[in-house]
């Protein structure tokens, strides 16, 4: 049960653990140290992408360090795939760590499996301070345990047995052959307080916390909690910024923290992400789209991704909505970000995507645009024709990988004129006229220039008394098989005579 600063002032009879955090920025500059830690169970989720953006921008307006580290003591789940997944992420949107075990850099990750020893050493120190102790219970006695609890319809907790066994009972077990797991003594009742940099003061009863908790497996394997406090300890952490759905562990690691005689770090953790149905983001229910690679291959700017992630729960002082990530780092403060959960809206980010497709640099665009391009020859044009192609149609664009259907036009010997274009293209009286009079045009027409190309049409239309779709669309019809598109000036530019003749003479056998 989490309590309000109120209602624990009205709690009587627990021991209050009071830890206060200040909030003023003086106090934080100094020896800023944050961390990402993900699981290398699954792709980079969304979720996670956001988080490692507060951490980052948390880090760099301080000027202090980013540091990654992989959870992977999850042996079953962990694979390399996702690690290699997680790495090429975060790299992708911008955010390099500062620290790893290698000397220099580009640095590689820190990994929790390279200090097993270590958890266990830092775990018989507890034991011997009577902080923590062996427990031999089995799997199947904790299973019957939480069928028990079931049946009762209480919640699921462990409840402490083996926390006081006599040495004759010890000395049973160990002759049964059972391996022990590491349990720490979490004390009830009593009420853990933390000074929250997001939610304000926050208030953990622990008897909500399970019981006495595993730290350190049968399989002498480390777990989450034990393992995240020993490493934030080590890395010498100053604030942990994550999602809300860890309060509960927070509040076992303030006790860890304690037991250890450690400086504990800030805590700040921000609501999570939902859709319109207010659903945890989850792959279970949304599938890929809830992982950063699947934006990456659909074509949509990492700038856009990191824009929309840091403003979904995130307003600067002056309330402006687009910034880069650089200029995000000078802008945040994690007083700013909303309690309230975030909603994920793709159609908003699609707005933010569209925006830096039309204002990131167009040799920019371009590179990102080209490998969408792989299915067309692209060898009749020059780098900078490409260049003028991909500027032709970004106005229009989404996504990038929307590139191949909006200028697959430019890359076929003539486009396919049906029945219905035909109809509402060719078919009336002046598109024959339009057609043969742009045909003589071909030798005064400024390639290079679609400004100059357009002026030459309107003149066309000027002199044969035809105007808007009645003298645009048979050009556009016969150059690009469509109605709609990019600017027909830039069309007549890039394509030049050669082709432009091509595909007006075909285009005339179908007008009446």
């Amino acid at each position: 049960m989490v309590l309000s600063t109120e209602d624990h002032n009205k709690a009587s009879g627990n021991k209050a653990t009071a830890l206060a955090a200040g909030h003023k920025h003086s106090s934080e500059q100094k020896n800023v140290r944050v961390r990402i830690a993900p699981s290398p169970t699954g792709a980079l989720h969304l979720g996670t992408a956001r988080t490692a953006l507060y951490n980052y921008l948390y880090a760099k307006r301080f000027q202090g360090k980013f540091i990654l580290r992989l959870e992977d003591t999850d042996e079953e789940r962990s694979e390399e795939r996702f690690t290699d997944d997680i790495l090429a992420g975060l790299k992708w949107l911008g955010m390099n760590w500062d620290e790893g075990p290698d000397i220099g850099g580009p640095y590689a990750p820190y990994r929790q499996t390279q200090k097993e020893d270590h958890y266990s050493h830092i775990a018989n120190q507890l034991i011997s301070k009577g902080a923590a102790y062996l427990a031999y219970e089995t799997p199947e006695e904790l299973a019957a345990l939480k069928e028990e609890q079931k049946a009762k319809d209480e919640p699921p907790r462990y409840d402490n047995r083996g926390r006081n066994l006599s040495q004759s009972a010890i000395e049973h077990y160990q002759k049964e052959g059972r391996v022990p797991s590491v349990r720490f003594v979490i004390e009830e009742p009593r009420t853990v307080i933390w000074d929250d940099h997001i939610r304000g003061q926050m208030a953990i009863e622990t008897i909500d916390l399970g019981g006495d908790l595993v730290i350190v497996k049968s399989s002498g394997i480390a777990t989450y909690n034990f393992a995240v406090v020993i490493d934030d300890i080590d890395m010498k952490i100053s604030h942990v910024i994550r999602g809300e759905d860890h309060i509960h562990n927070t509040a076992k690691q303030i006790l860890l923290y304690e037991a250890l005689g450690a400086t504990l770090p800030k805590f700040a953790h921000a609501a999570l992400i939902f859709d319109h149905d207010h659903r945890k983001l989850s792959k279970r229910l949304h599938g890929e789209a809830v992982h950063i690679n699947y934006y990456r291959e659909q074509g949509y700017m990492p700038e856009a991704i990191v824009n929309y992630l840091v403003q979904m729960s995130f307003t600067p002082a002056d309330g402006r909505e687009i910034f880069t990530l650089e200029e995000a780092c000078e802008l945040f403060e994690l007083e700013r970000i909303s309690k309230s959960p975030a909603v994920f809206d793709v159609q908003r980010l699609n707005w933010f995507n569209g925006h830096y497709i039309r204002s990131l640099p167009l040799k920019v665009v371009t590179e990102r645009c080209l490998p969408y391009l792989t299915s067309v020859d692209k060898s009749k044009y020059s780098d900078k024709q490409l260049e003028e192609i991909i500027g032709s149609v970004r106005e229009g664009l989404t996504i990038v990988s929307g590139v191949l259907a909006a200028t697959k036009f430019y890359f076929i010997d003539k486009p396919e004129i049906n029945e219905e274009l035909e109809k509402t293209a060719l078919s009336s009286a002046n598109a024959k006229a339009v057609l043969e009079r742009t045909l003589k045009e071909l030798d005064n027409l400024p390639y290079g220039d679609h400004k100059g190309c357009k002026q030459i049409v309107d003149s066309i239309g000027k002199e044969l008394g035809v105007k808007g779709k009645e003298l645009y669309w048979p050009l556009r019809a016969s150059l690009s098989g469509t109605t709609q598109g990019p600017d027909l000036g830039s069309i007549l530019s890039i394509l030049g005579a050669k082709q432009i003749k091509t595909r007006i003479e075909s285009a005339l056998s179908c007008c009446s």
